[in-house]
């Protein structure tokens, strides 16, 4: 049985499937307003979340690493929600995929032809070097 006093269940949805479910000692990722970590019986919360890496530290001391590709957060004492467009598990996560799509964000933002493509390019550009971070972070850790 787990204690409830010392986890939180986190739950990591994408559009299309469910990318975690289970209990955590400790959850950290990118925050709107910068980096968060949190605990079983923290306050409740609702906030963006920026494209990035969660890092949720199980119930059984290992840790699994998730790139999101922003969404939102809802924290309440006993469970933690991100809900993301894109979460992709660390273990999944492909360099090379990441590296072109950072390219074609790069060539996008370079032929940009109206503040709304460079606006566009400029998000894309932003998800894809997020994505490269947290898959050299998920690298390290191995």
């Amino acid at each position: 049985m787990v204690d409830s006093t010392h986890t939180i269940h986190v739950d990591v949805v994408s559009a299309e499937e469910q990318i975690f479910s289970g209990e955590a000692r400790f959850v950290a990722l990118p925050g709107e307003a910068g980096e968060l970590g949190i605990f079983p019986r923290h306050t409740p919360l609702i906030t963006r979340v920026k494209p990035g890496s969660v890092r949720i530290e199980k119930a059984d001391g290992s840790e699994e690493f998730i790139f999101v590709a922003g969404g939102i957060l809802e924290v309440q004492p006993t469970r933690v929600t991100v809900l993301s467009d894109t979460a992709i598990r660390g273990k999944d996560l492909d360099e090379q995929k990441a590296a072109e799509a950072q390219r074609a964000a790069q060539e996008a933002l370079d032929n940009a032809k109206s503040d709304v493509d460079v606006a566009r390019a400029q998000s894309e550009l932003a998800v894809a070097a997020a994505e490269m971070a947290a898959l050299r972070r998920y690298l390290r850790k191995k």
